[in-house]
């Protein structure tokens, strides 16, 4: 069996290495050929190119190398029809990876698998109509994903969220934490102001402002931020005047399980919206979401959002429980008196966590075997090979 695999980010590498490695569990001779990083070379991949030539985040970055990345897919789709596999199997990164099955369907009947499905269901449903064109099957991260991709003609497969395998700090390690630190009788505030610079810039005087009003009203608090490797000494300096006990915790410097931790020993957390919201769950931490940006993104993203909640734990365990503010909703003071509610009363918040890990596949098959299986039975049902 050949397979083409592309992926262009660190988690596309991560879920293209899961999936590899099911394929080989399932399929002893499976030969890969494709794009991808360390993980994915790790598992046998031979990169056509280095992975982070099409790591590109933003429409700025996109026109200004555009003409790099149409080579890029066009190269990528012509060593696609010269390998002739079985599957081609683009990861996330629908830029570059929709573009180059699009080229492939034009040219041949090779069949075509996306991993991550887009969030139509959030935004933008055409999206699914155009991609059903050229793609015959698509593997989700959300349970509540299939019926969307299903409804424009694809083959859609809940193969679960790789946040239900991704290690959690044990009970040992959280106290360790807190001894180390000097938080053995305190409550601990987690701030995560999210990992792009934009978003970092306009959130973090916000959060200061909430850090300063919960420290006024809860001086037992004490404040761990988690900084993002790429950001970390743009977040030093923002922090410095921070009227509040602040301790930075950067991965890079103090390692995973120092954010693990950090995660695990929280009472609470404020973050900035994106998938963050299921490692908290994972960690069981209660949190508080918020968000803002830009004016005109505000109209745009407020006229296109089709769901009431853009938090995932809502949005799994289909309640309502982790709060929310974005856009013009996003104020201190709000925040603030939210913070202090779901500290004190973490019930609701605690049980929808423990159902959305549930309901991502927690405690069962991994998900890079379910997708491995899912697309070997796509194969199958559609008559083995196609090109």
């Amino acid at each position: 069996m050949k397979v083409f695999v592309v992926a262009g980010e660190a988690s596309g590498d991560k879920l293209g290495a899961a999936l590899m490695a099911g394929l080989r569990a399932q399929v002893p001779d499976v030969t890969f050929h494709g794009v991808g990083g360390d993980r994915m070379i790790a598992e046998g991949l031979q990169s056509l190119f280095p992975m982070d030539e099409i790591s590109i985040m933003g429409i700025t970055e996109i026109l200004s190398q555009y003409r790099q990345l149409k080579a890029r897919i066009r190269e990528t789709a012509e060593a696609v029809l010269t390998a002739k596999p079985d599957v081609l199997i683009t990861i996330d990164l629908p830029e570059f990876g929709l573009r180059v099955a699009k080229q492939v369907k034009a040219r041949s009947t090779i069949r075509t698998v996306h991993y991550v499905a887009p969030t139509v269901w959030a935004w933008r449903p055409g999206r699914a109509r155009k991609m059903a064109a050229h793609i015959d099957q698509v593997l989700a991260l959300l349970p509540f994903e299939p019926p969307y991709m299903e409804a424009a003609g694809m083959r859609c497969d809940f193969v679960g969220h790789p946040v239900v395998t991704d290690p959690v700090a044990t009970q040992a390690e959280a106290k360790d934490f807190r001894q180390r630190h000097g938080f053995e009788d305190v409550t601990i505030a987690l701030i995560l102001p999210g990992s792009r610079r934009s978003e970092v810039t306009r959130l973090l005087p916000i959060f200061r402002e909430v850090a300063t009003r919960l420290h006024h009203q809860r001086p037992d608090l004490a404040f761990v931020l988690l900084a993002a490797p790429n950001l970390a000494a743009q977040i030093r300096d923002a922090v410095m005047d921070w009227p509040v006990p602040l301790m930075i915790v950067n991965p890079a410097e103090d390692g995973a399980a120092a954010k693990r931790a950090a995660f695990a020993t929280a009472d609470v957390a404020l973050a900035a919206s994106g998938t963050v919201s299921l490692e908290l769950a994972a960690a069981g931490t209660p949190m508080v979401i918020a968000y803002d940006m830009n004016w005109l993104s505000r109209q745009v993203i407020g006229r296109l959002l089709r769901v009431d909640t853009v938090t995932l734990v809502n949005l799994v365990s289909e309640t309502r429980v982790v709060p929310e503010f974005i856009g013009a909703a996003c104020q201190p003071d709000a925040i603030t008196a939210t913070m202090i509610e779901t500290l004190d009363h973490p019930t609701a918040q605690i049980d929808a966590m423990a159902l959305t890990m549930a309901r991502l596949g927690k405690g069962g098959v991994p998900p890079g075997a379910r997708a491995a299986r899912a697309v070997l039975d796509g194969l199958n049902e559609n008559g083995g090979r196609t090109s």
